[in-house]
């Protein structure tokens, strides 16, 4: 497409404004790890309840949606809906545990639980698993979404995208800690919000949709508009309900709704001026996530259904684009191109900033566990908060490297799901009942993390390399085999092995059920 002047006057400008963020918060988040990671802990609801929700509008996000909606209709969408029921779990019972901890990390939690060496090897395992392994799978799906979203509007390469948005993502995430972070998701949720509803009331209007009713009544559409699958269809019932309703959501951890709390959200409501800021914040999140944010995205899947029918009129519209960046997901960036100059400007601006609050977001939240939790806690116990700076902002920067080169092993953001729902498949039960059941311990995770990721692997790697050990399981099925011997395997280890000592388990439960401490 050519873009006008105007488009990429608004797009430089969003860049600079970014940057300038950056910078006008880098005196005050360097001063520590608890300002650059935590923000002072000092944070209103409404700030990080607006950052949970940027962080989770990624580049992949309306990708994902527009797919699931041209596979399955809107009830393709119950794969993440049903995460709605661990959403409202952290609010009622874990936002406030969270915040009463103190902690800086949601990972010390594992020295506050559990006793003896294995605990502080459990805490520095998991910080590489979740902050670089896990992190860096997340972030290399939304690299790819961001690059095939370049690709079709802006035609240029993959390469180059990633080279582009890098190093500005990186400079004010490196800049800014979460303050900075915090800030420039707010404007970006606006920016990105403003964008897909402004987009999809002009797509409504395109005469090929004829508005509203016309799109509601088309014949592409009107079988793909049920809130809920067809109950005669077995497949579609086990896969889009049963399954998320009856066993993803307690099963399975996943970036933004993990059992119990955790991850980037756990770290905004530590960050949290109090308990009740916390839990306003979460409520928040889960309100604008599930209700508010995904109806543009869908209108605009139903729309694309009119006017690319089938994956075939995709690929024919834009030759081209790399036969390994084909898919149903690139049918919302292909809807964009019919945007007017100006129109097109924000939209873009809104993709970007949607880009770069999640990897901003991502990269703050695992240089964390790099800082906190492995270097701070196991190679430089006496490092300076100084150093631990350097080392946060040198973590940022290999982090978005990594991920930005993993993502060319990747194909499409259902794909990316998909092996993130594997991966933490079984491990979701242990993070809900870890605060209840005192009989599990490090070995109970530890089991948990290693047999889930075994398995994930070895589905991934069956499908790359096209073995097919697996074909004749479909994915709910492996789903639930991942479930089932995970969980399975790290009830039989929690039974097997000790449990942590009595002294440590009550200590835990007093400094978590204590008032909140002043910062």
């Amino acid at each position: 497409m050519n873009l006008q002047t105007i488009d990429y006057s608004i797009i430089i400008g969003f860049f600079i404004l970014s940057l300038a963020i950056g910078i006008w918060v880098s005196k005050s988040s360097g001063k520590n790890t608890k300002e650059y990671f935590l923000s002072g802990r000092n944070m209103p609801w409404w700030l990080l309840g607006v950052s949970m929700v940027a962080t989770t509008f990624a580049a992949d996000t309306p990708g994902l949606v527009t797919e699931l909606v041209r596979l399955d209709g809107v009830s393709g969408n119950w794969v993440w809906w049903a995460f709605l029921l661990t959403g409202m779990l952290t609010v009622v019972f874990y936002a406030k545990l969270w915040r009463k901890s103190g902690i800086t990390t949601d990972l010390e939690f594992y020295e506050l639980r559990y006793s003896g060496k294995v605990a502080g090897f459990l805490r520095g395992f998991r910080a590489i698993y979740l902050g670089v392994i896990f992190n860096i799978i997340t972030m290399a799906g939304v690299c790819l979404a961001g690059a095939k979203i370049a690709n079709i509007l802006l035609g240029i390469s993959q390469g180059e995208t990633l080279l582009y948005s890098s190093i500005i993502v990186v400079i004010y995430s490196s800049l800014g800690g979460l303050k900075g972070v915090l800030i420039t998701d707010f404007v970006q949720f606006i920016i990105a919000m403003v964008g897909s509803i402004w987009a999809t009331i002009y797509i409504l209007d395109l005469p090929e949709i004829g508005g509203l009713t016309n799109l509601l009544t088309h014949e592409n559409v009107i079988g793909q508009l049920d809130l809920l699958p067809d109950f005669s269809n077995k497949e579609a019932l086990i896969t889009l309900f049963i399954i998320p309703i009856a066993v993803q959501w307690w099963s399975t951890w996943y970036p933004g709704a993990e059992p119990g709390g955790g991850g980037y959200i756990a770290q905004r409501m530590l960050a949290a001026k109090d308990e009740k800021n916390a839990t306003w914040a979460t409520l928040f999140f889960n309100f604008a996530h599930y209700a508010l944010r995904p109806w543009p995205w869908i209108l605009v899947g139903l729309a694309s259904l009119v006017i690319f029918p089938n994956l075939t009129d995709l690929n024919t519209a834009f030759p081209d684009l790399a036969v390994d960046m084909q898919g149903h997901d690139v049918a919302y960036a292909a809807m964009m191109t019919y945007l007017p100059a100006g129109l097109l400007g924000i939209v873009l601006t809104s993709l970007i900033a949607a880009f770069m609050s999640t990897i901003s977001t991502q990269l703050n939240w695992g240089s964390s566990y790099v800082v906190n939790d492995f270097y701070g806690r196991f190679i430089n116990p006496e490092a300076t908060e100084r150093q631990k700076v350097v080392v946060g902002k040198i973590s940022v920067v290999l982090l978005m490297l990594c991920a930005a080169l993993f993502s060319f092993y990747l194909t499409s953001a259902k794909d990316v799901f998909d092996l993130l729902l594997q991966i933490g498949a079984g491990t979701g039960l242990l993070f809900i009942l870890r605060w209840f059941w005192d009989r599990i311990n490090p070995y109970s995770e530890i089991a948990a993390m290693a047999i889930s990721f075994i398995i994930a692997m070895t589905f991934f790697i069956d499908k790359k390399a096209q073995l097919g050990l697996f074909d004749g399981l479909v994915g709910y099925e492996k789903l639930i085999l991942g479930v089932v011997i995970t969980t399975i395997g790290w009830v039989l280890v929690t039974l097997l092995t000790k449990p942590s000592d009595q002294k440590t388990l009550d200590l835990s439960l007093i400094h978590i059920s204590e008032p909140t401490r002043p910062y």
